[in-house]
């Protein structure tokens, strides 16, 4: 039998390869072998790429404070408080953000673990 424990608080978040580096990433993929799953750390204001995942099955559970994802196009803008969890399908336009005054925690699922698959769009407000 194989598992791995991940704590939040015993996590060590680094800046990202690509996008904005105020952002923290915390990866849990090298535990999994059939999906990618991220924790991101999220400051006041930030907005990740916008995106159409063609391949991957999104899931965004927010972990810690509220977060923003825009869906669809034209993007319909939902909150995702605390506890929230959104399910993504393939070929639907999204982005996350922090629209709020605090840090927000939201731990990212994709499914199969396919990269280089999605599509970049640009921002919108």
């Amino acid at each position: 039998m194989g598992h791995t424990i991940f704590h939040l608080d015993e996590l060590e978040f680094h800046s990202p390869q690509r996008g904005d580096p105020s952002r923290g990433i915390a990866p849990l993929s090298d535990a999994l072998q059939n999906m990618r799953a991220n924790i991101w750390r999220l400051p006041p204001g930030v907005r990740c790429a916008r995106h159409i995942e063609h391949v991957q099955e999104e899931m965004f559970v927010v972990l810690e404070g509220t977060a923003t994802i825009l869906l669809g196009d034209p993007p319909e803008r939902v909150e995702l408080p605390h506890g929230s969890v959104a399910v993504v399908e393939t070929e639907t336009a999204l982005q996350l953000r922090n629209e709020s005054d605090e840090e927000t925690t939201v731990l990212i699922v994709g499914a199969p673990p396919e990269q280089g698959k999605a599509e970049h769009l640009p921002d919108t407000d």
